[in-house]
């Protein structure tokens, strides 16, 4: 290979779909079939190397997306992994159930709905059972929709926000957190709008800057026994939340504005999981690392 080729191989710029999208819609929670272009998880692309042989990792939100991308990726690294999607998103769920097990590992599907606080508990509780421990927790599924001002605001929907990407989160850590053993980690997906916020998007920017207060408080409290916590913030990721996100007539544009020109796509975060979730990342934690395409943080 000439190194011209190698040099356009490796452009940042141009290594994934570097152009906008056609306008598509669908209704939350959104399924990978439906989406045009289909995202990239690292399904032919992610080879792993023992960094994370024989733990157990749980991930939210882990059907498709960011979560799929994780759960390929921490398989491929020796991991038995459960996700959790809910009733709707079964067809993904169990794509990536497959997935997990084609890298020889062991998968749980779990459908549940997460905004029930009862939920969270038996959740961490089957995998601890089926699955004999729990050592990674990936808190990823997450709610958001677009608000032409503050006074168009739904309650439904603000509430809906925040049981999604706060409550459930609180209740799922809280049930895990008797079961980490030191050496554990929990990390959260938070978003450059914990930083950045759009206006549009002022009910889920709050619970993502609240996400990131959550890891940096829980990272003090829990460093004593061993478990570091901390949190990815993506930027513009092609992944089904955002033609869920009612805002068809933005995809064409849709991370553009980004110094790298283009949206990312959910194989190009997985190595971040990887990273805070390895035993050799031990130092770490607090932290929160951003994933944004160059956009600051």
């Amino acid at each position: 290979m000439e190194e011209d080729d190698v040099t356009a191989e490796n452009d940042p710029r141009t290594a994934h779909h570097d152009e906008g999208f056609e306008e598509q819609e669908q209704t939350q929670p959104g399924l990978t079939s439906e989406m045009t272009p289909t995202p990239d998880h690292g399904e032919e692309s992610y080879t792993g190397s023992g960094r994370l042989e024989g733990r157990v990792a749980l991930i939210t939100g882990g059907d498709s997306g960011i979560g799929r991308a994780v759960a390929i990726a921490y398989a491929r690294e020796g991991a038995d992994v459960a996700i959790v999607c809910l009733p709707e998103e079964q067809e993904d769920g169990d794509a990536t159930g497959a997935l997990i097990e084609q890298a020889g590992r062991r998968s749980l599907v779990i459908t549940a709905d997460i905004r029930e606080e009862q939920a969270n508990a038996d959740i961490v509780e089957r995998v601890v059972s089926e699955l004999g421990s729990l050592d990674i927790l990936v808190l990823n599924a997450a709610f958001q929709d677009v608000h032409e001002s503050i006074d168009k605001i739904e309650t439904a929907k603000f509430r809906r926000t925040f049981e999604t990407n706060i409550f459930a989160q609180l209740w799922m850590t809280r049930s895990a957190v008797p079961h980490l053993k030191p050496g554990s980690s929990i990390i959260v997906t938070s978003s450059v709008q914990a930083a950045s916020p759009s206006p549009q998007l002022i009910d889920y920017a709050m619970t993502k800057a609240a996400q990131a207060a959550f890891v940096k408080a829980l990272a003090q409290e829990v460093g004593e026994k061993g478990i570091r916590v901390n949190a990815v913030a993506p930027g513009p990721i092609w992944t089904p939340l955002i033609p869920g996100t009612s805002w068809p007539e933005t995809l064409p544009e849709f991370g553009q504005s980004t110094p790298l020109g283009r949206a990312g796509q959910p194989a190009e975060l997985a190595s971040a999981y990887v990273f805070l979730a390895d035993p050799a990342s031990s130092y770490v934690s607090g932290a929160i690392v951003p994933v944004t395409g160059g956009n600051p943080f």
